[in-house]
């Protein structure tokens, strides 16, 4: 099981597996309105994740590996599974089409930048920051 685990990961994370990034938990609606007037100053990110799928779980763990940017950006998760609505929402307001996982870069209001799977990729975000 713990070559699986090393692949896919395991559900509890050591403090040396703990995320570098400072996620913002996505957990209701009105946080939407408070991303778009916050990304008039500062770019948001948003990653939505399926708790369910090894291979969003893959592209989390790859991004985390490889994320720098906690000073310049703020960074939202959101766990689509437990907050369905809240996905809906943000395909339809900043007018993205649905997928999982999926990176979603807010910039003055509006998504300037977003990618799903193995696209997903934080030098890439980097250089869209």
């Amino acid at each position: 099981m713990s070559f699986l685990n090393s692949i896919f990961g395991d559900s509890e994370k050591s403090d040396s597996q703990k995320s570098k990034i400072n996620w913002i938990p996505l957990t209701n609606l009105a946080q939407l309105s408070d991303i778009e007037t916050l990304s008039n100053v500062k770019p948001i990110v948003i990653f939505k994740h399926s708790t369910r799928c090894s291979i969003s779980r893959m592209a989390l763990k790859q991004f985390e590996r490889d994320y720098d940017l906690d000073e310049t950006v703020d960074a939202f998760f959101l766990d689509l599974i437990e907050h369905r609505d809240v996905s809906n929402e943000i395909a339809n307001r900043f007018n993205v089409y649905h997928e999982s996982p999926q990176l979603i870069l807010i910039k003055n209001g509006k998504a300037v930048y977003n990618v799903s799977h193995s696209d997903i990729d934080a030098e890439a975000l980097k250089a869209k920051v």
